[in-house]
């Protein structure tokens, strides 16, 4: 008792400074605790891109120009590193004020603790929120460590195989306004050097359209390309869903991605459909976090998992769900285009194309391109091997442009 007191009061002014005992007696670094979270949001302008129809969804018009909003996190730490990221959900910023409570004056090493006191939190809300605050708090760790995520997360590769991945299609002559427009488009990302191509359609309009698309592009670079389509939760019937699908059964395509209006959400009607089309399904979008995503996967819903960590828990969430695929035997592919999504698909074994989004012939890009250092993403962004580099840098591996930002700003808040 004597000595443990001795070097309890020995080591008490360096537990002060950030050092921490562990449960076997052993010193430890005490991890940076969070002081204080910074939210901004501020608006960008995409080119050739113009609010059309119902829901006012960007559409491609030449000369028009539309306004989106992004949002920044800052956290600070009381060792001096600060956690940033910068992404497009506006919504999901909202939830940060839910979740400052959770996190300031918690040690930011804590992910895993933070994450699992974050969805019963967020139960009600849909987890918004959490998949922001995950990837800030890797951010840290990896300032913290000096070094990238994804190697403390393994390291699989360092270049990701990438496909390019279309606005939808439109009705303005120039733009992606036909199934031909579609295969010219195709074969200039063949060019560049794209080794794949997901095709988003016309958000409306005629079935046949699209099939004469899906026929068109594979008839131009079948063969040289992997080819996917993407529905984005389109066709109003499982009829419809099933013609397009023979179709893309004709035409060889890689995947079949969201087919119809249930929104992603049926596990059995899209069993139901794998019965029925031989292309293999993408699914798990539209569902959020762990369990549901495992739940589909059983359920015989889908071939391919999907993953976003800025809406499935962060990248804690993506890489339990990662994890889950491959124990089933599943591949699972990362959603939407930056760089948290490098970190996660670079520590992926079972993920076959990081995703370039959203590329037109003449419009773009579809988010604010406030990364310094080389890691946006864009139409040029390919390399010459089909593939994109991953961050080296700690932490995310990026530098964000804070002037553009604050110049650009439209609402702050500070939480302490």
């Amino acid at each position: 008792m004597l000595v443990r007191w001795l070097v309890s009061a020995l080591l008490s002014p360096v537990l002060a400074a950030g050092i921490r005992e562990s449960s076997s007696g052993a010193v430890m670094p005490r991890g940076p605790k969070v002081t204080s979270i910074e939210v901004y949001e501020f608006t960008f302008d995409v080119r050739n891109m113009a609010p059309q129809g119902r829901g006012k969804q960007a559409q491609y018009v030449k000369g028009g120009q539309s306004k989106r909003t992004n949002v920044a996190l800052r956290f600070h730490t009381d060792q001096g590193i600060v956690g940033e990221y910068v992404n497009s959900r506006v919504t999901d910023a909202a939830a940060i004020r839910l979740l400052a409570d959770l996190v300031i004056d918690r040690d930011a090493l804590e992910r895993e603790k933070i994450y699992t006191d974050s969805k019963r939190a967020t139960q009600q809300i849909g987890r918004l929120g959490i998949g922001l605050v995950d990837i800030v708090l890797w951010d840290i760790a990896g300032k913290f460590h000096d070094a990238p995520i994804y190697q403390l997360l393994g390291g699989h590769r360092r270049r990701l195989p990438a496909y390019a991945s279309t606005w939808n299609g439109d009705e303005t002559p120039g733009g992606l306004s036909s199934p031909e427009a579609f295969a010219d488009f195709a074969e200039h990302c063949l060019e560049l050097g794209y080794p794949a191509y997901k095709i988003h359609p016309w958000r409306d309009g005629s079935v046949q359209r699209d099939i004469d698309t899906v026929l068109a592009v594979a008839n131009r670079v079948g063969g040289k390309m992997d080819l996917m389509w993407d529905a984005a939760c389109k066709y109003e019937t499982l009829a419809d869903a099933i013609k397009v699908g023979h179709a893309l059964d004709e035409a060889g395509y890689y995947w079949y991605e969201d087919p119809y209006k249930d929104t992603g959400m049926s596990a059995f009607g899209h069993k139901k459909l794998r019965q029925l089309v031989k292309t293999p399904l993408l699914m798990t979008e539209f569902v959020r976090m762990l369990e549901p995503h495992v739940d589909f996967a059983l359920a015989d819903g889908t071939d391919f998992l999907r993953a976003d960590p800025d809406f499935d828990g962060g990248i804690t969430g993506v890489m339990k769900i990662a994890h889950a695929g491959e124990g089933l035997g599943l591949d699972v592919e990362i959603h939407a285009s930056n760089v948290s999504r490098r970190h996660a698909m670079a520590a992926v074994r079972n993920s076959n194309y990081y995703e370039v989004a959203l590329v037109h012939p003449d419009a773009g890009p579809h988010d604010a391109q406030v990364v310094l250092n080389g890691f946006g993403d864009g139409l040029a962004v390919i390399g010459s091997d089909g593939c994109v580099p991953v961050p080296e840098g700690p932490g995310l591996g990026v530098e964000y442009d804070w002037d553009y930002i604050l110049k650009n700003q439209t609402s702050f808040v500070e939480y302490k």
